[in-house]
């Protein structure tokens, strides 16, 4: 928490930041402090959580900090706050670097920059304090939805119209999947999120939707917001950085193309897999699995294209560390985009469902492949905006093995207690009876949870360092500028 606070004050002195530049880097370099921020904040209620389940005493009796109310705290904050915010440096970083041009109006990005953070902040606190829609990864209360649509809108308006004037005929790859994850979650944000509110000063609301069209509608939303928010954003990232970081051009441009349209295609149809053996027509939820077997092929088609960048530079593995991050991430989106169409099957996920390798499977991509390729660009990025070199690199080498084991930890407890739990689950004795009890299976989930906690407190512990890492960074390179600003001044004065 320290490194948080201290990133607060950095912000502070971010935001009064007047320095006019060739291109916006001041709303780059707010986002990126307040996604590490979040992401601190964020990571430490999803150990604290994982702690309670592991350790239900942890809950104390007080509403505002047990489990249910600090859980949508936890999602919101890694997801929107870190994963958003990263979202929103590095799209605006990449637009104006490969179209050559400054964004379309710093007034709406600093308008974004307030917007989404503010709405972030509030559904954080209003979680707390027990209002939700009780609607999965979409439980803000209605007036926090009509701010994120309005900050989204206009994004999507400074996107286009930055891509509009730019100075290069060509539209690079991580733009097109950039411009699809913002098109795409406008779409699932507005019509999963339809509701009439009690009155107007109620914080109630009632949904547009009812019965299996609901679940249908929030599953729908809730794929592709992996799909796109999680993935396809995410993909942008992958194929601007790493291309940078290793000093090679993507392996195949005509491959990252087909690995596009084919993701794009593929994904608004997969959401029912979520809903196998419920009210859902069969029909529907047959056709989602079959369209999550498809989607293995251009989600391996765009790890291989990442991967294979690599060639001819596989020797940087061994001195850059950032290089590691975002191998590491590539390795994670190829077995969590192997995982999913597998739980997908309906054989699969009669033992899966509704047990914690569903949790698993997740932060494999949550972790493994979303953080991991955010701390890699952040890494890259970050020298670049404060015009210093990173204050240590050898603190970038232990935020990666500390992360790298966290998530190992994490998964393969999740595995061993979801595959776990759902054989005890569906466990029969020679009566045709139950074999185990509830109560059983929830005793035999103890120990997987306390590596569970154990390997996310070291994610986070990974995530501290490159907090200091970036404050000291920063410090660093405002000392560098003073030290030039007054060797500049003793010039003007002797002349």
């Amino acid at each position: 928490m320290v490194a948080s606070s201290a990133l607060g004050s950095t912000l502070g002195s971010t935001l009064g930041s007047t320095q006019v530049e060739q291109y916006n880097y001041d709303i780059v370099r707010k986002f990126t402090i307040m996604a590490l921020v979040w992401g601190v904040l964020g990571m430490t209620a999803g150990v604290y959580i994982a702690s309670e389940l592991a350790w239900p005493f942890l809950n104390f009796d007080i509403a505002e900090i047990t489990f249910g109310r600090l859980r949508p705290v936890h999602t919101t904050l890694v997801i929107f706050g870190f994963g958003g915010s990263a979202l929103f440096a590095t799209s605006y970083y990449v637009v104006q670097r490969t179209c050559q041009t400054r964004l379309f109006s710093d007034g709406m990005a600093n308008f974004t920059f307030w917007g989404w953070n503010l709405s972030v902040g509030l559904a954080a606190i209003s979680y707390m304090f027990g209002y939700t829609q009780a609607r999965e990864y979409a439980e803000m209360v209605w007036p926090i939805d009509l701010l994120i649509a309005v900050t989204w809108v206009v994004y999507l308006v400074i996107y286009v119209m930055t891509l509009r004037k730019r100075s290069q005929p060509h539209i690079y790859v991580a733009n097109w999947f950039f411009i699809a994850f913002i098109l795409a979650t406008a779409l699932l944000h507005i019509f999963n999120n339809m509701a009439v509110p009690v009155h107007m000063f109620s914080l109630e609301s009632y949904s547009l939707h009812a019965g299996v069209q609901d679940a249908m509608t929030q599953w729908w939303y809730g794929h592709n917001a992996v799909g796109f928010f999680l993935t396809a954003a995410f993909l942008g990232m992958m194929y601007y950085f790493i291309p940078k970081q290793v000093g090679r051009p993507v392996y195949s441009y005509r491959l990252s193309i087909i690995h596009f349209w084919a993701l794009i295609f593929l994904y608004m149809w997969v959401g029912g897999h979520h809903l196998h053996w419920t009210a859902l027509p069969d029909w529907t939820s047959t056709l989602a699995a079959g369209f999550s077997i498809l989607l293995l092929m251009p989600s391996w088609g765009g790890m291989i294209n990442g991967i294979m960048t690599l060639s001819g530079a596989w020797d940087k593995l061994r001195s850059d560390p950032i290089i590691r991050f975002m191998v590491v991430s590539l390795s994670f989106y190829g077995m969590s985009t192997f995982e999913g169409p597998l739980m997908s099957l309906k054989s699969v996920n009669a033992l899966s469902h509704y047990t914690d390798w569903t949790v698993g499977h997740v932060h494999s991509g949550a972790l493994g492949w979303v953080a991991m390729i955010s701390f890699g660009s952040f890494y890259h990025l970050i020298p670049r905006l404060w015009g210093t070199k990173m204050y240590s690199e050898a603190l970038i080498f232990a935020h990666f093995w500390l992360a790298t084991i966290g998530i190992v930890l994490y998964i393969t407890a999740l595995w061993v207690a979801g595959i776990g739990q759902g054989l005890l689950l569906r466990a029969f004795d020679e009566y045709g009876n139950l074999a185990y009890t509830f109560i059983e299976t929830v005793s035999f989930l103890h120990q997987p949870y306390v590596i569970r906690a154990f390997g996310g407190a070291l994610f986070l512990t990974g995530t501290l360092l490159m907090g200091y890492n970036t404050v000291m960074t920063i410090r660093k390179a405002k000392k560098e500028q003073s030290e030039i600003d007054a060797k500049v001044a003793a010039k003007l004065a002797n002349a």
